[in-house]
């Protein structure tokens, strides 16, 4: 054993616990239901994050693309909130804003002050390959799950949801699986880095291959404000009251 690995260990348990302590209560579950016989039946789950105290939630547009593009009035979006007393609560959401170039949306919910933890912000500016990072997400719907990596590659060029291409994206191998997207990457001081957004799967198999891809904070930093404002990135269109 490698001198002071023993105690390496226990540092990094360590940060993880914190990490998780000071971000779960601003990660949430993105629920998609479909109302069928007046009942909604329950279609996928996703994760997004608390942006405001005004309610607005970020997640990945490719989340909530079906309620976005519903034209029936079918589909549902929720958003399950903690409390902070060790339960949950449902609230149903809006989309106030979306992206799909760079695959990011804002919801809108109504819900109490209290109950609304903004994420803490961080930069992607700085990251550097090999620096450590966190995800917490709902990955299969279990919800507020916590893995651990680091950074692997810097300016990856990934796919949108439009066919295009989305410049700049961190690579991690903090594991990411269906119900992770929209989640937020984390540095060690539970700062936001990036929002999960994709994974590369072994062929046929649908298992991740470890090689996981988050949008940069910075440019979510960038786009959030416009979409909250105006709906939409470029930062025109129709004000959103």
């Amino acid at each position: 054993m490698l001198p002071g690995r023993a105690s390496a260990y226990i540092v990094d348990e360590t940060v993880a616990q914190s990490v998780f302590a000071l971000a779960a209560r601003s990660v949430v579950s993105i629920n998609d239901y479909k109302q069928q016989g007046g009942a909604e039946v329950f279609e996928g789950v996703g994760t997004g994050f608390v942006w405001d105290k005004y309610g607005h939630i970020v997640t990945n547009y490719h989340v909530v693309s079906k309620y976005v593009l519903d034209k029936s009035g079918q589909q549902v979006v929720k958003v399950v909130l903690d409390d902070g007393t060790g339960s949950s609560n449902s609230y149903a959401a809006v989309v106030v804003g979306t992206d799909a170039m760079h695959d990011l949306a804002v919801l809108q919910i109504d819900a109490p002050r209290g109950e609304l933890v903004p994420i803490r912000m961080g930069t992607s500016g700085d990251l550097k390959v090999g620096q450590a990072v966190y995800a917490v997400g709902n990955p299969y719907g279990l919800d507020k799950t916590l893995t651990a990596g680091v950074v692997g590659g810097l300016n990856r060029t990934i796919p949108a949801p439009t066919g295009t291409r989305i410049y700049g994206a961190i690579q991690s191998d903090a594991s990411v699986n269906q119900g992770n997207s929209g989640g937020p990457m984390l540095d060690s001081f539970a700062r936001l880095v990036g929002v999960n957004t994709a994974s590369f799967t072994r062929a046929n198999t649908g298992r991740g291959s470890g090689v996981n891809f988050a949008l940069p904070a910075d440019l979510v930093r960038e786009i959030v404000p416009n979409l909250i404002v105006y709906g939409t990135a470029a930062g025109k269109g129709v004000r959103r009251g």
